[in-house]
Parts: C-alpha cells; sequence; structure tokens
C-alpha cells in the first residue's frame, strides 16, 4: 500500500545532472528515461488541466511556454509511517527546485500544479514549528480538489498523505439543488483535514454522522475502496473513499 510523488519539472536551460543531485538530497530520483533536454509542446495544456489558473500569474504561464527541459523526479515510497515525512521532503525539494533555476513544477501524482510563488509561500509552512503544523500547507500543496464526477465531488492526492480521499454525492439530475462551489470546497476541506488531524479514518465507523458545527446539516460517511483508477495508475488511493452522503 505505497504510492509515489512524481514531479514533473520546467526550466530553460536545466542541468540533469544538477537537478539530479538536488534531488537525491530529498531522497528522490530522476527519471532518465522520460527527462529530457528539449521541450514538450504537451505542457501547456497539461500544466492548465492541474488547475494552473487558480494561482499562476503571467510569468508563471511564460515559464511554462518557454521551456526547454523536463525532468520526472519520483519520490521514495509514500509508506502509511512515512507519508508526512515524504510529503514535506516533496515540498521542500519543489521550492529548492524552484529557486535553482526550475521555473514551474506539478504533481503527476494528484494532477495538481501552483505558481512560483504559491508554492514557496507553501514551502514556508513547514520549514519551521511542530511536525502538525505542517498539515495544512501540504495538504494545499498536494491534494486536488474539489473535482466533478458523475455522481459526486472528490479529492486526489490524499493517498500522498496515507489517507482516503474526501467524496462528497451529488444530488441526482432530476432532483435537488447542487451546492455552491465553495460549499463543495469547504465540506470536502473539512472532511479531508478531519481525517488527517482529528480522527484517522481507521477510527470512524460507517455510518457515522459529520457536521461542519453543531448546528449544521448532518452528512453520513460511507466507506468505499478507490473503484475509480486501477491499482496501477498514478491516482489511485489504496485507503479508498470516505463519501459524504446526505443525513
Amino acid at each position: 500500500m505505497s504510492s509515489r510523488h512524481v514531479l514533473c519539472v520546467l526550466g530553460t536551460g536545466l542541468d540533469l545532472d544538477e537537478v539530479e543531485v538536488i534531488a537525491g538530497k530529498e531522497g528522490f530520483e530522476l527519471d532518465r528515461e522520460y527527462s529530457e533536454t528539449e521541450p514538450d509542446p504537451r505542457m501547456p495544456a497539461a500544466f492548465e488541466a492541474c488547475a494552473a489558473r487558480a494561482s499562476f500569474t503571467g510569468a508563471d504561464w511564460a515559464a511554462v511556454e518557454e521551456h526547454d527541459t523536463v525532468a520526472y523526479l519520483l519520490s521514495p515510497p509514500v509508506l502509511p509511517d512515512a507519508s508526512f515525512t515524504v510529503a514535506r521532503r516533496s515540498l521542500v525539494l519543489t521550492a529548492e527546485l524552484l529557486r535553482s533555476g526550475a521555473t514551474a513544477v506539478k504533481n503527476e501524482s494528484s494532477g495538481l500544479t501552483h505558481g512560483r510563488e504559491r508554492w514557496l509561500d507553501l514551502a514556508a509552512g513547514v520549514y519551521t514549528g511542530l511536525p502538525e503544523d505542517s498539515v495544512v500547507p501540504l495538504y494545499r500543496a498536494w491534494v486536488k480538489r474539489p473535482i466533478a464526477a458523475s455522481s459526486v465531488h472528490h479529492s486526489c492526492g490524499m493517498h500522498l498523505l496515507g489517507a482516503p480521499d474526501a467524496e462528497l454525492e451529488r444530488p441526482p439530475a432530476d432532483g435537488g439543488a447542487e451546492p455552491d462551489a465553495d460549499t463543495v470546497a469547504g465540506l470536502l476541506d473539512a472532511l479531508a483535514l478531519h481525517l488527517l488531524t482529528e480522527r484517522p479514518a481507521r477510527d470512524i465507523e460507517d455510518g457515522e454522522g459529520f457536521r461542519l458545527t453543531p448546528d449544521a446539516p448532518q452528512w453520513i460517511l460511507r466507506h468505499h475502496p478507490c473503484e475509480r483508477y486501477e491499482e496501477d495508475d498514478i491516482f489511485f488511493n489504496p485507503h479508498g473513499y470516505w463519501r459524504l452522503t446526505p443525513g
């Protein structure tokens, strides 16, 4: 039950040997088979699909358009007892690469990217303080949400933190109003952070109630195995999903 962070790193004139040395300090490997010293025309569309619009500036878009080097870096396995250590190293490495000549980074394992300044801000949140203080910046860095599927809104990337992903059941097409985007994101965030900081998934019982506040509507938690992706898919979460269904 392990996953890996796979970082796609872009730059102009990047030295792959130097990237490999920097990555090795955090226990990462350079994938020589897929890394290349030439531009990849798929990158602008790939970064846009990874939620780049949320934090990209004009300079970030220009960096993707003008890149001429692509490096793929593989983290150590994300084992249950080491997930936060690996996630922290991944974020520290991302910041170090951006300070050392890289111009854009995305995480293939959750389909998420951030602009340069956003990456550096998130990394600043894990340099100091207690380990538990890193939970929110790591969650923001590596977990993509909300993603709309046919019957649910869901997150992707909690496997990189050793936890199940969060789902919110959508109303049927012929009945019920769809919650607005902020409500959906708030519910998914609340459940995910609950799993990461307060109630490990192993301590939750199927059918248990969940509320944002004591007077908020109740949701019922149902556990589901990960069937959205195949077991060898980079997005596969071996811990499954906790789904919020109307109470």
